[in-house]
Order: C-alpha cells, then structure tokens, then sequence
C-alpha cells in the first residue's frame, strides 16, 4: 500500500500552574493594624442623654482611630444589625440604665427593640465582645448600671467570648444586675458622682482588654484576599502527521516481488512486497508458495 501524508495542525494549551492561582492582599494595613493582626473594633452604643455617647468617644480615642470604628448609635442599624456587627473582629457596646429595676428591657435605648428580636437571630458565637455601661451609683444605689447587665447576657446568650470584666472597688453603689460573680461584668462609669475618674478607668480598662487579647488570637480575622484572575494561557502550535492508506493497482501488486515471514503458531506466513507497498498473509509455511499466488490468502490490515 502506498502512504501518503496528511498534515493537520492542532492548538495545544500550555496550563502556568504558578499563575493560574494566584492571592494578593486586598489592601495595605498601618504598621499598627499589622501589630493586632489586622483586627478591627466597633463601638456600638445606646443612648437617651448623650452621655453614653460622649463615654464611647472617649473609649474609641483611646484605642485609636486605626483600630476602633467611630462609635455607632444602635438605633441607626436597626433592621442591618448582622451585617454591620459582621464588619468587626470585636465589638465594645455601651448602654445607659433608664427602666431601674426592670427585669428585661433596661437601657431606654434602642437596645431593648432589638435584644429579644433581631439580635435572637444573629451568629456571631465566638467573637469577643466587651460592655461599658453608665448609671447613677448614689441616687440608684441598689440599681446602679442594671441595663450592662442585660446587654452583658445577650451577647452571652449568643455564644460570644465576654472580655473586661471590671472591679467593684471604688464604687458609691449597694447593688447591681451588672455584677457577675464580685465582678462588675464590664466597665462601668457613673457620670454623675464620678466624672473626674471617667479617664483613668477608661483608659485602663482598654489596656486590660488589649492584654486579655481583645485585638490579638484566636477568633481574629486575617487581613482580607482577593483572588487574582490567571494570566492569559499561552498557545503553542504542533504538528501532527495523520496517515491515510491507499489503495494499490493488481498490476502495481504483480510487479513485487515478496518476502515471506513464518509464524509457526499460527501456521501463517506473512509476505512483504520488497518496496514495502503491499503485504499479504497465507497458510502454511512459505515453501508451499513457491509460485506466490493469492489463492488462499487474505491482506493484512
């Protein structure tokens, strides 16, 4: 049989398995955030006076505007409190006490719209939390800072890591729903009797939440990444010979002449032309084909 060729050319892709993946920050953090692993803090509050908000701003400057949101008045994310609490890797919420005694629903604040419902439905068990509350510890000495109370066991209830707890010592009060254990369940301030210690407790306060670990451990979210499209694939071209048989003339088969190949198994003999165009296959050994003819016989594939 005589070959001829057909060339075809074909688009083979060449995968970069190195740029095909690859993550890249999303953004550049401050030496500081670097420091705290990248960790954010938002500062959440209620309020009825201003008072509660005033204490936030002081708490936000002590950690610095780097690591601390600027404080958030709860009534203004009602209805996107999941969303907005999911921004930060910890949180410090604040609350006044207005309903003294009350057994649910304390703070006079937006807090109590959303503790019993939207916050019920929140999963944010595990991020550390930390409560700042304010009250009057004299002229509601045996109700002083109840509503820190409440809103420390929400977060609780919710499976949330409780930080900055806070000594009794020091304070005008009789008794408190904020007390947990002999502790104060977070930092209290009493604005109207102790004004003038407001800024050392704050300031203490946020050094021992750094130190309970606040800002750093497990808990903490990584510096966000984005995955980077891969680069292009380049293509490379190759050349494939694919061969196609074809069909030889009796005349072209009668001028050959053959080899015989023997293969006792079988007891067959296979001949090839001497120019390698054609072959074909009999029975028995070659002496019996002496004259090679094509009686009895049948091509090869």
């Amino acid at each position: 049989m005589l070959l001829s060729a057909l060339t075809i050319t074909i688009l083979a892709a060449a995968t970069n398995d190195a740029a095909a993946f690859a993550f890249v920050p999303s953004r550049v953090v401050s030496n500081k955030e670097t420091a705290l692993f990248g960790t954010k803090v938002g500062i959440f509050f209620g309020t009825s006076t201003g008072s509660t908000q005033e204490a936030a701003d002081i708490i936000a400057e002590e950690f610095g505007d780097d690591v601390a949101s600027s404080p958030i008045e709860i009534d203004e994310i009602q209805g996107s409190v999941a969303a907005e609490f999911a921004k930060y890797d910890a949180l410090v919420v604040g609350t006044p006490t207005w309903n003294t005694g009350a057994d649910v629903e304390r703070s006079g604040t937006g807090w109590d719209e959303i503790y019993y419902g939207e916050m019920a439905d929140l999963n944010i068990a595990g991020k550390k939390v930390a409560v700042f509350g304010l009250g009057d510890s004299v002229s509601y000495s045996e109700n002083y800072a109840d509503a820190s109370g409440e809103l420390y066991d929400v977060f609780e209830s919710l499976g949330c890591s409780m930080l900055g707890a806070t000594s009794t010592d020091g304070y005008l009060h009789e008794a408190s729903k904020a007390i947990r254990g002999d502790k104060f369940c977070g930092l209290l301030l009493d604005e109207v009797n102790q004004e003038e210690l407001t800024g050392e407790r704050v300031k203490n306060w946020v050094a021992a939440l750094i130190g309970e670990g606040l800002l750093s451990g497990a808990g903490t979210a990584a510096p966000a990444v984005s995955v980077q499209s891969p680069a292009p694939v380049p293509q490379i071209e190759t050349e494939v010979t694919v061969v196609e048989p074809v069909a030889t003339t009796q005349a072209e088969e009668q001028e050959e002449g053959f080899l015989g190949h023997y293969n006792s198994l079988t007891d067959e003999t296979w001949w090839v032309g001497n120019s390698g165009r054609s072959s074909f296959v009999t029975n028995g050994p070659p002496e019996m084909h002496s004259t090679l003819t094509k009686t009895n016989t049948r091509m090869s594939p």
